[in-house]
């Protein structure tokens, strides 16, 4: 599946252990800019709908466009432009939407009016950093309508136990990764193997999206350059696949 990046605005505020060492945070400090000052894009707000000169969409046909990276969906800043987000959103059904937010509660309060069970076209993912969190916000997501469910364990900071929301039936993917850049918190394999071994429990499809900067695997301490931090995930993936065989 091709990827594609769409953040409709910019801008967060701290609100979560794992926003500690946030790397929006970290390149906005390195450009002068005040992360917390939320604001809406001036160049790619429209970008879903942009063409490129032969006439065709610049974010193609089939792709999944992670959405908001660079701030929460769900911000309260962004009230006043979020309709115009999913009038977007919706003009684009050939391409799927990945939406991943902290701030699940108030996603009741800002989906449109004909959401419904949830667009065929959106995926909506919670993040839970550790164990505190998994349990005050996987269970909003269990409570809300959206036609796909991602859980996010990331950055990992510990190991989260996902059983109870995974037996539900309703979790479509679960993705764990660790941090990465400056002041990064270690993460170990060991945690990871665990969620694997949950989901392939509940037959959830499970992804390894990243070590981080500092992987530990069975004691020893592995500093990889963020460039690798993907690779190195996928070798850890086929080497938890290589376990059940």
């Amino acid at each position: 599946m091709k990827r594609a990046l769409w953040n409709p605005w910019h801008g967060c505020h701290k609100c979560s252990p794992g926003c500690l060492n946030c790397f929006v945070y970290y390149f906005d400090n390195l450009r002068g800019k005040d992360t917390n000052v939320v604001v809406k894009s001036k160049t790619n707000f429209q970008l879903p709908l942009k063409k490129n000169r032969m006439g065709d969409f610049k974010i193609e046909k089939g792709s999944q466009v992670a959405t908001c990276f660079t701030s929460d969906f769900f911000i309260e800043e962004a009230d006043n432009w979020r309709q115009e987000a999913w009038d977007i959103i919706k003009k684009r059904p050939d391409v799927q939407f990945l939406i991943c937010t902290k701030r699940i509660e108030r996603f009741k309060d800002c989906v449109p009016s004909d959401w419904g069970d949830g667009y065929d076209n959106v995926i909506i993912a919670v993040t839970c950093e550790n164990q505190e969190k998994a349990n005050k916000r996987l269970p909003i997501l269990l409570k809300i309508k959206a036609k796909y469910k991602y859980i996010f364990v990331a950055p990992i900071l510990e190991y989260v136990d996902l059983r109870f929301f995974l037996k539900s039936g309703q979790i479509n993917l679960v993705s764990v990764g660790g941090e990465s850049y400056l002041n990064a918190r270690p993460c170990h394999f060991s945690w990871v193997k665990k969620i694997k071994e949950d989901c392939d429990q509940y037959q959830v499809p499970f992804d390894f999206h990243q070590t981080g900067a500092h992987f530990i695997v069975k004691g020893k301490h592995y500093f990889i350059k963020h460039s690798k931090e993907y690779f190195f995930a996928k070798k850890g993936m086929k080497c938890l696949e290589n376990m059940k065989k």
